[in-house]
């Protein structure tokens, strides 16, 4: 089953292709899990790099995809390449 997601109230929802209504996330399989929100959600985890605080970007999926000083700067990175930011702690 392919998905696409939409934004709904400021959330990224997962939707059939050609439904508008949410899909229940609890039915997603682990690669749909992965790949939801790949191209608009960017995670924020802070991390310790060589005894410093760090913050990571991640990818939905997990990929690393850059790595900030502070919270703000991360925050401020992928809202500049239009992604919603999703803090982890």
């Amino acid at each position: 089953m392919q998905l696409r997601t939409t934004l709904r109230n400021g959330r990224i929802v997962p939707c059939e292709p050609g439904n508008s209504l949410p899909m229940d996330v609890r039915t997603l399989s682990d690669s749909q899990m992965r790949a939801l929100g790949m191209e608009y959600v960017a995670y924020i985890k802070e991390v310790v790099v060589d005894g410093e605080e760090a913050f990571a970007i991640h990818a939905a999926d997990g990929t690393p995809m850059a790595l900030t000083p502070d919270r703000d700067m991360a925050i401020t990175a992928v809202l500049e390449h239009e992604m919603v930011p999703a803090l982890v702690h």
